[in-house]
């Protein structure tokens, strides 16, 4: 076990040293003409000096500390992001998003946005299939878009996106394929339903130096079952969320903590041969959920 300098006693000669850098380390700011620049880098520099003389790191602690960095560097390129899956895993994702949208009555909790999300979604209509050919068990979800009010909210764009059953998004796939994922619009009443594919578990990217830090800490890379959701309407603030599926075991340990117990929906199974709420002929077990939004206004 490498061995680390021990804490100093305040007041003393190494106290007084380390106090000091800090303070010189934050003045340096002082003149930055963005007040908001200046209170967060014055801030991180307060919080990491504080960490670095709370644990003693060694020297090698560090360079290791900024080699693991220097290779999330390298991994990162225009389809894989290894620092947004290293804030994911680090509960600071989730952190920002739960910090950014404040309680506000009945409004529907928002949870972590995801690197798959694709703009241009194709448009389904009201009961159409978002699956477009993705593999998966058919899954019927509805809902209701309303406000905080009750107020049914008339063409809120929904955007949905999802794993296919082999845990992989379209996006993943090197045959630029669009498949399970498109938007539609809630009708007058605010009521919308589609098709999809019954969510299933899928590990996050652990190939990399985020793997090896799940791995060296015994945590697991899976991510609890779920549909994402993105939801816009005039006046109301944008709602990015997903759904999980109740029963799934993984709820209690979801690799980037995005699970909200309100978010927690009864996927129910419905047996070969049951009839469709549209009529559509289905082969085989397919489930149905349902998903009432509710939005929260524009902050003031």
């Amino acid at each position: 076990m490498t061995t680390h300098a021990p804490r100093p006693a305040p007041g003393s000669e190494q106290h007084s040293r380390e106090t000091e850098l800090v303070d010189r380390v934050t003045a340096s700011f002082d003149h930055c003409p963005d007040p908001r620049l200046r209170e967060l880098l014055s801030s991180l520099v307060r919080h990491l000096h504080a960490c670095i003389r709370e644990v003693r790191f060694t020297e090698e602690e560090w360079n290791r500390a900024i080699d693991f960095l220097t290779r999330c560097g390298h991994l990162t390129d225009d389809r894989r992001q290894e620092f947004i899956l290293l804030s994911d895993v680090l509960g600071a994702s989730m952190q920002t998003v739960t910090v950014n949208n404040e309680a506000n009555g009945d409004a529907t909790e928002a949870t972590v946005f995801g690197p798959f999300f694709v703009e241009n979604s194709p448009a389904v209509p009201l009961g159409g299939d978002i699956s477009a050919g993705a593999p998966g068990e058919p899954c019927w979800v509805e809902g209701t878009v309303t406000d905080t009010t009750g107020t049914p909210l008339a063409g809120a764009r929904i955007e949905v996106w999802e794993a296919d059953d082999t845990g992989h998004y379209d996006v993943q796939y090197d045959d630029h394929r669009t498949a399970a994922r498109g938007h539609l619009l809630s009708d007058a009443q605010g009521r919308f339903r589609f098709w999809a594919v019954t969510p299933t578990p899928y590990p996050i990217p652990h190939d990399g130096p985020v793997g090896e830090l799940l791995e060296a800490v015994g945590r697991s890379p899976m991510r609890a079952s779920h549909l994402h959701f993105k939801v816009t309407h005039e006046g109301c603030r944008t709602l990015v969320t997903h759904i999980f599926v109740r029963g799934d075991e993984l709820l209690d340990s979801d690799a980037v903590f995005g699970v909200r117990e309100s978010l927690v929906k009864g996927f129910e199974q419905q047996p070969a041969g049951t009839p469709t709420p549209d009529g559509r002929t289905v082969e085989g077990p397919w489930s149905r959920a349902c998903f009432d939004i509710v939005l929260a206004p524009v902050p003031a």
